[in-house]
């Protein structure tokens, strides 16, 4: 895996937040992992994992944590200004013109539209992440009991986060256990 110069990591976090729409983590996964080569694919899973438990947007518990990882504050201050600075005025500029032609049909339908392509590019990423990870059996199983969860059964996430936190630690846990004990 590469270092990227503070220079580089602006615009590494730049070009995420400018392309993600409704789903930066693909956007993110593709830069980091497949393009800027900075992370590997399970240093990215980690990474995103931690930060999907920590409150706030992921993405930016995301780069607070990998710029703090490179170069303290420095990098913190440095990605969350790549990823939030340009985006944050675009989106001022796109909410402007939506209190303005909001209500018209077209202009709603075009929302939907994006809503729907955002969904896609979360389950892509997933998909994507999930072949190549080959996560074990367990771990398939723990999510596609939180999917269930979530989306058919319509539990409270915090009830999923804290029932499926500690499962997914013990599975890991479980299964690290005797790798660790066959190197002895």
């Amino acid at each position: 895996m590469t270092r990227p110069s503070l220079t580089n990591l602006f615009f590494g976090f730049m070009k995420v937040g400018c392309m993600a729409f409704g789903g930066a983590q693909a956007v993110a996964r593709r830069v980091m992992v497949e393009e800027r080569h900075w992370l590997s694919e399970r240093d990215y899973a980690e990474l995103l994992a931690l930060a999907h438990v920590l409150p706030g947007p992921n993405i930016g518990n995301f780069a607070v944590m990998f710029g703090r990882r490179l170069y303290g504050l420095r990098g913190v201050l440095v990605c969350l200004g790549g990823f939030f600075g340009l985006p944050l005025c675009l989106l001022m500029g796109l909410v402007f013109l939506y209190q303005h032609f909001g209500q018209i049909p077209q202009v709603n339908a075009a929302m939907h539209g994006v809503a729907a392509a955002a969904a896609g590019m979360v389950l892509g990423t997933a998909l994507r992440m999930a072949t190549r990870l080959k996560p074990p059996p367990e771990v398939i199983a723990l999510a596609l009991a939180v999917l269930l969860a979530a989306a058919v059964f319509k539990v409270p996430l915090l009830v999923i986060v804290g029932v499926g936190a500690p499962l997914g630690i013990w599975a890991a846990l479980r299964r690290a256990r005797p790798a660790s004990g066959e190197n002895r």
